[in-house]
């Protein structure tokens, strides 16, 4: 099919769906999201081992948080747009965007809104193998500044995490800009990686437990080479414990070398399946700038609330393509969700 006709076939489903409350027709064909591949079932005790025993500090802060439960199938899509550039897209509309849920256009679109300042969520994840021994000192300086610039309301929360072989939560949740200063400088560098494993328990124990009733903003800020030796879970296992926890991860690469590694191409797949970004600074004073950009895009989003057709609750992965018609621009979203399971 041309693709111009696909574009017009699909904004008039889209626009529909928005005024209607009645199921939508499938849409024509589109490309399919990139869903995470199956990954082979794990025996128990191969599950990663939990964090160790965090700081004190701000974890009576969030000791009355609940996990959220979805009690109606509305799913909350929250994103950025940047053009070519990278800089961040203003200003659009709902009518700019197309929209497909396991190939279907959504039953009916409940709230489009932009430039929203949701609280955040926001997850430190520091590589402290013997591999990044040489810069670790810069990037906890970096780190550091980073969060004092994006922890600004009352109701922002962050969490510190350490990884070598194992995950090491050195501060809770708070939004006490000493003590989260305090838990990057206990880090300590040296030993192998395991990253997967790193990533899979920060979903697990704190991100997926962390919201509450009110609608938040959850991130994974995760520095790191990409190499892993060390993981009981898989990659993809980690990607989809991010997507229960409508958790985003942007990273930010530490290899420094001309040409791309293995471990670059897994920092971007991290990012790509969760719709954040991955970074790769040519060098380690531009880190800076890496999270000054995170810092934007974390406070330049839109939100989509849409109920989808032909919506059960039976657990399964539903894929998500959202695109916007301007084909210059990129649209940064998750690409799929779990559905709640009775």
């Amino acid at each position: 099919m041309d693709r111009k006709v696909l574009y017009l076939a699909l904004a008039a489903i889209f626009m529909s769906a928005a005024h209607s409350q009645q199921p939508q027709t499938p849409a024509p064909s589109a490309p399919a999201a990139a869903a995470t591949a199956p990954a082979q079932a794990r025996a128990a005790q191969q599950a990663p081992s939990a964090a160790s025993q965090p700081a004190q500090q701000g974890a009576a802060d969030d000791a009355a948080q609940k996990p959220f439960i979805f009690t109606v199938n509305e799913v909350p899509l929250i994103f950025t747009v940047t053009d070519g550039h990278g800089h961040y897209i203003p200003n659009l509309q709902q009518s700019d965007f197309a929209l497909l849920d396991n190939q279907r256009a959504p039953q009916k679109v409940n709230r489009f809104r932009q430039q929203i300042n949701l609280p955040l969520r926001v997850g430190l994840l520091i590589d402290t193998s013997t591999s990044i021994h040489s810069r670790f000192q810069f990037e906890q300086q970096s780190a550091t500044e980073f969060l004092v610039e994006v922890l600004r309301a009352r109701g922002d929360r962050a969490f510190v995490m350490g990884f070598d072989v194992t995950p090491n939560v050195t501060q809770d949740w708070t939004n006490n800009l000493d003590a989260l200063e305090t838990g990057v400088s206990r880090l300590k560098s040296g030993g192998g990686t395991a990253l997967y494993d790193a990533i899979y328990t920060a979903c697990r124990d704190k991100l997926l437990t962390s919201r509450g009733p009110e609608p938040v903003r959850k991130a994974m800020i995760l520095i790191s080479d990409g190499d892993d030796n060390q993981s009981r879970v898989y990659l993809n296992e980690a990607i989809k414990e991010c997507q229960r926890a409508d958790t985003i991860i942007y990273s930010i690469s530490t290899n420094w070398t001309p040409s791309r590694g293995p471990g670059d191409k897994v920092m971007q797949q991290l990012a790509d399946e969760t719709g954040g970004e991955a970074f790769f600074p040519p060098n380690i004073e531009d880190m800076a700038t890496s999270f000054s950009d995170i810092e934007t895009e974390l406070r330049s989003q839109y939100e989509l609330d849409y109920t989808p057709a032909d919506f059960k609750t039976d657990g399964s992965f539903r894929n998500i393509y959202l695109y916007c018609y301007n084909r210059s621009y990129h649209v940064h979203a998750r690409k799929g969700y779990f559905a709640p399971k009775d």
